[in-house]
């Protein structure tokens, strides 16, 4: 492996996906196709992508040992000596300040955001991804922030409904993939704190329980927010309604790989190269965009 290829793996582009949170704000504040505001979201994203392959290359510093002795994360390019530990940390640091002096330049809460992400990530990889329950909430408040962060990049009210429904999801998908690591460990008959510390905090009948939960709550919290009056007069329509079904199935067919066919793939991996669930984002984020436009 070259040293260019390992630096990709160690970043983790398959993971960036997850950035697509900061272009929230600019759909929904009917700003998609203002050059303006869709340059500084797209700015606003690379930035948070540098962030998070910082953030990746770090914990696989910090965690080289324990990589070395784990099946699968052995290969990692650090773990496996094709990265060095020095190379990763001069990286990630390098990535952290160039992207926070491109949030600076945008806006400086901008700014403030990402660097509250970087401290929200580094304290996760440090300390805080041993704590049950504890290491959810932060995975879910990495999301929140990307909202917030392409809220402030075109200089948008942060919208209540769309943070509530971003932290509901994030923390279904965080608890999706602690409920996969579980499943795994049982099926191996082997002690799941062995694979990740905080597992040792976690029930696999008590995480599918909230699991359920929390994918009810999401669709009654989207259901609402389709009809909400404010979300009605911002948007001149009530057929936001119509993409309720989407959202249901979505979040179905998350549940279904998450705890009906769990694979050795976590679940927010494998919904990614599930055709259905892509299908269904797909149709569901044209229709939006019809409705919305």
């Amino acid at each position: 492996m070259s040293k260019a290829t390992a630096i990709l793996h160690t970043l983790r582009p398959q993971q960036w996906v997850k950035n697509l949170f900061v272009a929230a704000p600019l759909v929904f504040a009917k700003q998609l196709f203002q050059a303006d505001s869709a340059l500084r979201t797209g700015a606003a994203m690379l930035a948070f992508c540098a962030l998070s392959g910082a953030v990746y290359a770090f914990n696989d510093v910090r965690d080289v040992q324990e990589d070395r002795a784990h099946p699968r994360k052995r290969f990692r390019p650090i773990a496996a000596g094709e990265l060095s530990e020095h190379t990763a940390l001069v990286l990630a640091g390098s990535l952290i300040i160039g992207a926070l002096a491109v949030c600076a330049v945008i806006a400086w809460e901008l700014a403030v955001v990402a660097a509250a992400y970087v401290t929200v990530n580094l304290s996760y990889s440090l300390v805080l991804k041993r704590i049950a329950w504890i290491d959810v909430g932060l995975i879910a408040a990495g999301f929140l922030l990307r909202v917030t962060a392409g809220a402030y990049a075109i200089d948008v009210p942060e919208s209540v409904w769309l943070l509530v429904c971003t932290g509901l999801l994030a923390t279904l998908l965080g608890l999706g993939k602690r409920a996969q690591e579980l499943w795994i460990a049982r099926a191996a008959e082997r002690d799941a704190a062995d694979t990740r510390p905080a597992l040792a905090g976690y029930s696999l009948a008590t995480v599918r329980t909230v699991m359920l939960l929390l994918a009810l709550a999401t669709v009654v919290v989207y259901a609402l927010y389709t009809q909400d009056t404010r979300t009605i007069a911002e948007f001149g329509t009530r057929q936001l309604v119509w993409t309720l079904p989407f959202c249901v199935l979505g979040i179905g067919r998350f549940m279904y790989l998450a705890i009906i066919a769990p694979t050795k793939i976590s679940p927010t991996e494998a919904m990614l190269r599930d055709w259905p669930f892509v299908l269904n984002i797909a149709v569901w984020a044209v229709v939006v965009l019809l409705i919305i436009y």
